[in-house]
């Protein structure tokens, strides 16, 4: 993430962190690189480059097809041959305009035609072919380049550049690489190594939730005790602040305290600890001053329990506060009754209706 940390830390996106999974070795084989990673190969024959200078086109590398229909009428064998060598000869020219204006490697944002590729093998160009519009726009933004829309050959402001492509093989998958490690990047992969398709998911959404959270404590650098510390510490002032409320409305705020109690009791369980004997003897130490103190699923005692701020356990403020909001908001929405649909006069007379009815009119009223 620091790697692709602007100056203007508030303008982080999130979007510029990214994974790129590969079966097989461990999770300590994950490895970082500023740029970006394809899980595929290179076409062609040409599988690596230095100091690429790159155009991008978002449509396929194929001869061109005219927009309307017609006949041609050959005489003649000669003829044919004219007819598909001028057709060839066209887009050579093309390419060859293109290697003209720099370019050593060309991305296609669709299929690669059979004449483009010989061309482009002739000159010496490397081709990746982008599978999907979302990540031909990140191969762009990792070397600064502009798509175009017909196969034209780039400006320098259309042009874009990297320090290295090359085709790798990792674990019995073939990767391309586009490495940016000398000139400033706007994308930085994280390449992560798995024995399952499961743990692999699993480390991807655990980086996505890192780079969330990181983004967050940017806007709002406030943190809480975690590991379901803040939890039982907001449920035991809210079931105290019950136990003073008058009527019958000490029940509900009881029970809503009560609903905390899930964070830490789930941590708990999935530890294979008591979640019970852990709930008390975190309320037992709450209620002696200790409201830093958390669920340990490292604990070798029986008690499960220990001081956040020696374990370095913390969550973002901002993130559990909204948490806790939007959880708030989805149950009051559906405990509460907030609409009733009754029928009421509205005056218009019934088609065949006797003497003066009247039809039935939507009315919507809260009764909370």
């Amino acid at each position: 993430m620091f790697a692709v940390l602007p100056k203007d830390t508030s303008r982080f996106n999130v979007d510029n962190v990214r994974v790129a999974k590969v079966l097989g070795g461990g999770i300590t084989d994950a490895t970082v690189i500023k740029g970006s990673v394809l899980t595929k190969d290179a076409e062609g024959t040409i599988k690596q480059l230095l100091n690429a200078k790159v155009a991008v086109y978002s449509q396929g590398l194929q001869i061109e097809k005219t927009d309307t229909k017609g006949k041609v009428y050959i005489e003649k064998s000669a003829e044919l041959e004219n007819y598909a060598k001028t057709e060839e000869d066209a887009l050579e020219s093309k390419i060859k305009a293109i290697k003209q204006a720099g370019v050593n490697l060309v991305v296609s944002g669709g299929n690669v035609g059979e004449m483009a590729m010989h061309f482009l093998e002739k000159y010496n160009i490397m081709v990746i072919r982008s599978s999907t519009k979302f990540e031909l726009r990140r191969i762009c933004q990792t070397m600064n380049a502009q798509p175009l829309m017909a196969l034209t050959p780039p400006t320098p402001e259309e042009m874009g550049h990297l320090d290295s492509v090359s085709v790798e093989e990792i674990g019995g998958t073939r990767v391309t690489v586009l490495k940016q490690d000398k000139s400033k990047s706007g994308i930085a992969t994280i390449l992560v190594r798995a024995a399952t398709n499961n743990i692999l998911d699993d480390i991807e959404r655990a980086i996505e939730d890192a780079t969330n959270i990181f983004k967050a404590s940017i806007k709002s650098p406030q943190f809480v005790s975690g590991a379901g510390a803040t939890e039982i510490e907001l449920s035991r002032q809210i079931k105290s602040f019950g136990d003073r409320t008058a009527g019958q409305d000490q029940y509900a705020i009881k029970k809503f305290g009560e609903a905390f109690e899930v964070v830490p009791r789930t941590l708990a369980e999935n530890a294979g600890l008591d979640a019970t004997s852990v709930i008390s003897n975190l309320y037992a130490s709450h209620e002696q001053g200790n409201i830093h103190v958390g669920v340990d699923i490292e604990s070798a005692t029986s008690a499960g329990v220990k001081d956040c701020t020696v374990k370095k356990i913390y969550d973002c403020l901002s993130v559990k506060q909204r948490a806790i909001e939007l959880a708030t908001t989805a149950v009051v929405t559906i405990l509460r009754i907030s609409q009733i649909i009754m029928s009421k006069p509205s005056g218009v007379p019934v088609p065949g209706g006797k003497g003066s009815g009247t039809m039935g009119a939507m009315d919507q009223e809260d009764d909370m």
